[in-house]
C-alpha cells in the first residue's frame, strides 16, 4: 500500500490533499454560514475536552476533562463548574477519566459528557445525532469496547465514526493550505503524551508513529516539584500550577547562557517572576503578580516568538480572574505569604521535551522522536515529511517552541532536505476543527457504524470500518 503511495506521490506533484474520495473546499468558505448539523464532535483529551457541532469553526464547550471536589465541599464539580468565578480550586481533588491517553474510567467520563451534552450542548434526543469521536492512536480493543457502550447503550446516539487526531490536523491543514501537501508529519504535544505521526492522504502511517511518554500532565508535576522543594507545598495545587506553568514557562534558545542568567540578583534577573496564589477571600484564582516583569525574557538574544503565541492568549478560558485586572492592581497586591517566585524554573519545565535524559529519564528527546517517525517511512517520503511538519496540542503553544525545535532538527537532518514547520493557527482546537470539515462532508455519514449495526454484530467487527 505503502509502495502504491509513494509513486502516487512522485507522479502527480500537484495533487491536492483529499478527505477519503472526494477534494475538499477551503475551511473558512466551507465552515462558515452553515445550518447546524445534527453531527456532533467530541475532541476527548486528557486535559481539556472540546465538543460542538460538525460544520461550525469553535466548539462550544472547551472544558476540563475531569471532575473536582474543593476541601471545603462534598460536591463534585463536572467540567465547566471548575471554570465558574466563584469556583475555589484551591487544594481541589481532582479525578480523571483518561490516563496516559486512553479512558480507564468510564464512570468519571460518563458524568462529564453527560454534563456536556445536556447543560452545554442542550441536546436532548441523542437518537437524532450522530457522534464523531476523536480517540488516540493504538487505542486498546477492550477500551473501544467501553467507548462504544458509553456511545449506544448510555447515552444512544444514532451512529458513531471514530477518528484520530493526526488525520484530523492534517484534514484541516490541508484544506487551508494554497499549494499541495499530500502527506505531512503530525506532532501532537497533548495533555497525556507526544506523538509524531507520519500521515499521507489522510490515512496515518501507524508503522511509523513514535511516542513520548511525556506531556503537559508531566511537564505540570515537574513543576509542582520544584516549586513544592524550592518555595511553598503546592503537590495538591494542580489547577493553579498548570495556570502557572501556562502563563510563565517558555522554551529556552540557549540553556546554559538562560541558566547563567538565572543566577543573578536583583534587576539583573530578568527571569524572576512572581504568582501569586488565591487567599479564598479577595481572590480565588491564582494570577501573575506583573505581567510586563514576567514578559522580559522576550528581551533576549532571539527572543522572538516565531510562529507561537502566548500562553495567555490562547488560554484565557483557564486563566484565573486576576488575568482580567489592571497592572497596576496587581501590583499593589501584598500577599506575601501566599505567593512564590519563578526563574530557571520557566524553562527547565518545557526542556523535558527536548532533553529528557537530563532530568533522569530514559527516552529521546522531541528532535530525534521526530526522526525516528520519518526514518520509518519510505526514503521517498523523507523530505516530504520534513517540509510538513505541523505542530499541534496545547504543549506547542510555548513561546520560541518552533524556534527551538528548528534548531534541534537541522542538525539530524540532510542538507539537502528542508526543514519547515508549520503552527496551527489554534494548536488546543485544530484537531476538532478537522473533525468539524469532515463531520460536513458528504462522504461522513457512510463512515459511520450505525446503532443498529453495533447491535447486531458488536463492537469488534464495528471498529474494522474505522483502520483501527
Amino acid at each position: 500500500m505503502e509502495q502504491e503511495l509513494v509513486q502516487k506521490l512522485t507522479r502527480v506533484e500537484v495533487m491536492p490533499a483529499q478527505a477519503p474520495a472526494t477534494s475538499l473546499p477551503n475551511t473558512d468558505r466551507f465552515l462558515m454560514g452553515m445550518e447546524r448539523s445534527s453531527v456532533v464532535v467530541l475532541d476527548n483529551g486528557g486535559g481539556l475536552l472540546k465538543a460542538g457541532f460538525g460544520g461550525e469553526t469553535d466548539p462550544i464547550a472547551v472544558v476540563p476533562n475531569c471532575i473536582g471536589r474543593p476541601p471545603s465541599s462534598k460536591k463534585w464539580l463536572v467540567g465547566d463548574q471548575l471554570q465558574a468565578d466563584d469556583a475555589d480550586v484551591t487544594g481541589v481533588s481532582l479525578r480523571r477519566p483518561i490516563d496516559r491517553g486512553y479512558l480507564i474510567n468510564p464512570e468519571v467520563q460518563r458524568e462529564v459528557w453527560d454534563r456536556v451534552f445536556r447543560s452545554l450542548l442542550n441536546l436532548e434526543d441523542l437518537s437524532q445525532s450522530s457522534l464523531l469521536l476523536v480517540e488516540p492512536l493504538f487505542n486498546p480493543p477492550s477500551l473501544q469496547r467501553s467507548a462504544d457502550e458509553l456511545v449506544f447503550e448510555e447515552f444512544g446516539f444514532g451512529s458513531l465514526c471514530v477518528a484520530d487526531s493526526p488525520s484530523l490536523v492534517h484534514l484541516y491543514e490541508a484544506s487551508r493550505a494554497q499549494g499541495p501537501a499530500v502527506a505531512s508529519l503530525v506532532v501532537d504535544c497533548g495533555f497525556s503524551f507526544t506523538h509524531a505521526a507520519p500521515v499521507m492522504q489522510n490515512l496515518t502511517l501507524n508503522y511509523g508513529v513514535k511516542r513520548m511518554d511525556l506531556g503537559g500532565k508531566a511537564l505540570t508535576n515537574y513543576l509542582k516539584e520544584l516549586v513544592s522543594y524550592r518555595s511553598l507545598n503546592v503537590m495538591d495545587e494542580t489547577l493553579l500550577i498548570d495556570h502557572a506553568k501556562e502563563q510563565l514557562c517558555f522554551v529556552s534558545l540557549d540553556l546554559q547562557h538562560d541558566l547563567r542568567l538565572s543566577r543573578k540578583s536583583g534587576k539583573e534577573n530578568i527571569l524572576k517572576c512572581t504568582y501569586v496564589l488565591p487567599d479564598g477571600v479577595t481572590h480565588t484564582k491564582g494570577f501573575v503578580k506583573d505581567l510586563n516583569e514576567a514578559r522580559r525574557y522576550l528581551s533576549l538574544p532571539d527572543g522572538t516568538t516565531n510562529c507561537t503565541t502566548d500562553l495567555a492568549s490562547k488560554m484565557g478560558e483557564m486563566g484565573g480572574q486576576g488575568d482580567t485586572d489592571k497592572a497596576e492592581d496587581r501590583r499593589k497586591v501584598d500577599l506575601t505569604q501566599n505567593e512564590f517566585v519563578l526563574t530557571n524554573e520557566r524553562f527547565l519545565v518545557p526542556e523535558m521535551l527536548f532533553q529528557p535524559v537530563d532530568l533522569g529519564m530514559n527516552q529521546a528527546g522531541l528532535a530525534e522522536c521526530i526522526v525516528r517517525a520519518v526514518n520509518s517511512c519510505h526514503p521517498y517520503l523523507h523530505p516530504v515529511l520534513f517540509q510538513n511538519i505541523i505542530l499541534t496540542g496545547g504543549s506547542t503553544l510555548f513561546p520560541r517552541f518552533a524556534q527551538r525545535l528548528e534548531r534541534e532538527l537541522r542538525p539530524l537532518v540532510l542538507d539537502a532536505y528542508e526543514v519547515k514547520i508549520t503552527c496551527q493557527e489554534n494548536p488546543i482546537l485544530g484537531v476538532w476543527r478537522g473533525g468539524s470539515l469532515l463531520a460536513s462532508s458528504p462522504e461522513f455519514e457512510s463512515m459511520c457504524v450505525t446503532k443498529a449495526e453495533y447491535e447486531e454484530i458488536g463492537s469488534v467487527r464495528c471498529r474494522r470500518r474505522f483502520f483501527h
